[in-house]
């Protein structure tokens, strides 16, 4: 019997094989499900990015349509907004304890949405995937309950057999989505 989720979010490390036992069996997700603003947090397992999207305060992902993507969604610097990153500029080298650019929003805001949702096969499902339009990463969705999701980043060259987890939880005010005029 895989892992629950409950039992997920309560350890500090999740092993990788449960990680993947309880990713597989939860249902997969359409694309449809994903529209909305989503607050994103990260499920250490061991993979080298735990850690990375939270010391870089990442707030989560806004879907507003199949075509419109903001994959990376921060809050402002002085918490009264958010801003969309754009991926292809974030390519900096980070290790935990490192200094973070100084001025990350302004290096890196965009207001041009940088990925897309479509369905793909991925560890035998097919579900909702999440592809960004200049990087070879997918994150691909299983669905804990309406209004909770578990990805796993299918990033190319990487291992397949330990990708990295993240969760994301529907937000219920359109906080986010007013932040980009919808």
């Amino acid at each position: 019997m895989p892992i629950t989720f409950e039992e997920a979010v309560k350890l500090e490390t999740v092993p990788i094989k449960d990680a993947l036992e309880l990713y597989d069996s939860l249902p997969a997700t359409e694309p449809k499900e994903m529209i909305g603003a989503w607050r994103g947090s990260g499920m250490h397992t061991g993979h080298p990015m735990d850690g990375l999207l939270e010391a870089i305060e990442w707030y989560g992902k806004y879907y507003k349509s199949y075509e419109e993507v903001h994959p990376l969604v921060f809050k402002t610097k002085d918490g009264s907004s958010f801003f969309a990153l754009d991926p292809a500029k974030a390519q900096f080298s980070y290790t935990p304890g490192d200094p973070l650019p100084k001025d990350l929003e302004a290096e890196v805001k965009t207001s041009d949405y940088k990925a897309r949702l479509r369905n793909t096969e991925y560890r035998g499902k097919i579900a909702a995937t999440m592809i960004y339009d200049n990087l070879p990463i997918n994150d691909v969705f299983h669905k804990v309950d309406a209004d909770t999701m578990l990805g796993a980043m299918d990033l190319k060259g990487s291992d397949l057999t330990h990708p990295f987890f993240f969760i994301l939880r529907r937000e219920k005010d359109n906080k986010v989505a007013s932040a980009f005029g919808n």
